[in-house]
């Protein structure tokens, strides 16, 4: 099914409500990207509690304002990568280490176990995950300050 041929709205209760072009309606449809941190804005699915894909939307800014605000919203909830700015300190250059660091979303700290817990992106991107699962990304390391660059040398 194609992105206009839907229609999506919020139901009394906050869950996303899909309604298809034959009107046939689904309550408590979720938004999955198909490229979370590679290309956020490209391949994204709206899947049925069951699991099942009931639309493909290949670029959510084709999409009307009204329905991608919605979809935004919902996967704003459902996502929580902060963006590193900045590499305050780390407690060691081996790993296990604590990082101390500023994010698009406050200061805070994470452990590091191991070197295979940074990915690389496309580019300059980095994926780097804590040990309590939380995903932090790196839009571009060269646009790090000096010593930011500087530590996370260290564990590349």
């Amino acid at each position: 099914m194609h992105s206009c041929e839907f229609q999506l709205v919020r139901n009394a209760f906050g869950r996303l409500v899909l309604t298809t072009a034959s009107g046939e309606r689904f309550d408590g449809v979720t938004a999955v990207r198909a490229f979370p941190v590679s290309a956020p804005g490209q391949g994204l699915s709206l899947v049925h509690p069951d699991g099942h894909e009931l639309v493909w939307v290949e670029q959510l800014d084709a999409l009307p304002a009204a329905q991608r605000g919605l979809i935004e919203d919902e996967l704003a909830a459902r996502e929580f990568v902060p963006e590193i700015l900045r590499l305050k300190s780390v407690s060691t250059f081996s790993t296990p280490s604590t990082w101390t660091v500023q994010t698009d979303r406050g200061d805070t700290q994470f452990v590091l176990k191991g070197e295979e817990d940074i990915r690389r992106l496309g580019g300059a991107a980095l994926l780097i995950t804590g040990a309590q699962g939380v995903h932090f990304k790196v839009r571009d390391m060269r646009a790090l300050d000096g010593t930011s660059r500087r530590l996370l040398g260290r564990f590349l």
